[in-house]
């Protein structure tokens, strides 16, 4: 698997269409078929995985314990949110008009790639995001890179 990495800021048009970047394209394998599942993310932005990786996450939906409320809760709010969209001939994909407002996406959208996920964030609110971490990347980096 190759992973999404990587930060571009692109204009998004009046029908909520923004281009994938070429470096994230290249990293979408043929068993995506050219589909991804948008979703609200658990920050201020929009996550898309291709068809592929959402499938993964499916399975693990699948395993959750629809009578336990956090579970349930969880599956509500992902899967309310959540929506298939195709990526066009021009590279394009179609963000709802419902996930672009929670994430108060207009003219602009940085596009963060994340592993397996690729995330749409308001260009402000990504900068907001990076400044509001308490600790520097360094202090992190030492902590989560321990072995």
């Amino acid at each position: 698997m190759s992973f999404f990495k990587g930060q571009e800021t692109y204009s998004i048009d009046n029908k909520g269409r923004v281009n994938v970047p070429t470096k994230m394209r290249k990293c979408i394998v043929p068993d995506a078929e050219d589909a991804f599942v948008v979703t609200r993310g658990v920050d201020k932005c929009i996550v898309a995985y291709p068809m592929n990786e959402w499938r993964k996450y499916e399975e693990k939906f699948a395993n959750l314990n629809q009578y336990n409320e956090k579970d349930r809760f969880f599956l509500r709010m992902i899967l309310s949110w959540s929506e298939e969209v195709d990526m066009d001939a021009q590279q394009r994909v179609s963000l709802p008009k419902r996930l672009l407002e929670f994430a108060d996406i207009d003219a602009k959208v940085t596009i963060v790639g994340m592993i397996d996920h690729i995330e749409f964030w308001q260009p402000e609110e990504f900068d907001t995001y990076l400044e509001r971490q308490l600790e520097s990347y360094e202090e992190v980096a030492a902590k989560v890179m321990t072995m």
